[in-house]
């Protein structure tokens, strides 16, 4: 069998993975895989761990969250400079979880994510598919594109993000988001941006949140793209109108059930390319990260099937 690279964060989940490390390394040694440990100490480790690791292995395994997965994807598209990248294995202990609701057999609305034991069982095994991944571009021409495997959003969404960060440490999975909700409804902006999608005329409007997702599910258990393809080649895109706190209290239980997509207030789209742009600078979550705390344009493109993953 090949040697795998596995870079664990331990502090992903608010401490699950530091829990359940001596297990899962562990159950790796006793499943036969062949493998190294590096550990992350800073933000953006994995990316750079990542990067070097295809180089030298044959696969890399993500130990936490989203944001763990999130780095990792962005180092292995940065070593294969956008092209098929090595395989990604994911060992879900974050708070979210987000994206591994994707690998196969698909994680049904309202259920639980495989855990870590069925991921050792995965990778051992090693069989692996192209999934699609998004490419995000700012405003500064020359610098370096970012990526997303699961999602990402302007406005409401990107305000949560920033404030789960403040949200306390007893709180985890969706009591953690929902505090982070609770916290952004007391104080929220409503961008005026333009939209394009594809080569079809832009719009303008105001907008809650306008999300762009590759996977199906946001935030632990909010099913934004219900019916999102992780394979299609295709990006989800739904606009919401610019709505007061009522309205968005009574659209949360809809997300949280994937009823929501025939609102009146939104808008659904499938789309190779999105341009958001706007007068003022606004925020940009993605897969739980803030890439872009600030800008005023924004390119959002997806990769046809580069990212190899271990299902």
């Amino acid at each position: 069998m090949s040697r795998y690279l596995v870079i664990y964060n331990p502090i992903a989940g608010r401490g699950r993975v530091q829990k359940h490390w001596p297990e899962v390394e562990q159950g790796l040694i006793e499943a036969g895989v062949e493998f190294d440990v590096a550990k992350t100490s800073a933000p953006l480790d994995a990316v750079s761990l990542a990067e070097k690791a295809s180089e030298k292995y044959s696969a890399v395994i993500a130990v936490g969250g989203d944001g763990t997965v999130h780095e990792v994807v962005n180092g292995l598209l940065r070593a294969s400079s956008e092209g098929e990248t090595i395989p990604l294995g994911v060992i879900p202990l974050g708070n979210g979880d987000d994206f591994a609701k994707v690998i196969p057999p698909e994680t049904q609305i309202g259920g639980k994510v495989f855990d870590w034991r069925v991921a050792v069982d995965k990778i051992a095994k090693g069989q692996a598919k192209l999934f699609d991944v998004g490419r995000l571009t700012g405003e500064q021409s020359g610098e370096d594109p970012q990526y997303f495997m699961n999602g990402m959003d302007i406005g409401f969404g990107a305000q949560a993000a920033l404030n789960f960060t403040t949200v306390p440490s007893f709180l985890t999975g969706m009591a953690a988001y929902l505090a982070a909700i609770m916290k952004t409804l007391i104080d929220y902006r409503i961008p005026k941006v333009k939209i394009q999608i594809d080569d079809q005329p832009p719009f303008e409007q105001s907008t809650t949140m306008t999300v762009v997702t590759n996977g199906r599910c946001f935030g632990s258990g909010f099913w934004v793209c219900p019916d999102a393809q992780v394979d299609d080649g295709l990006l989800n895109v739904m606009v919401a109108d610019g709505i007061g706190r009522v309205q968005i209290l009574g659209l949360i239980p809809k997300i949280m059930k994937g009823t929501h997509v025939n609102e009146p207030i939104l808008k659904n789209f499938l789309a190779k390319r999105v341009v958001i742009s706007a007068d003022e600078p606004f925020a940009v979550e993605a897969d739980g990260e803030v890439p872009y705390p600030q800008t005023t344009r924004l390119e959002v493109q997806v990769l046809e099937r580069k990212l190899r993953v271990i299902i």
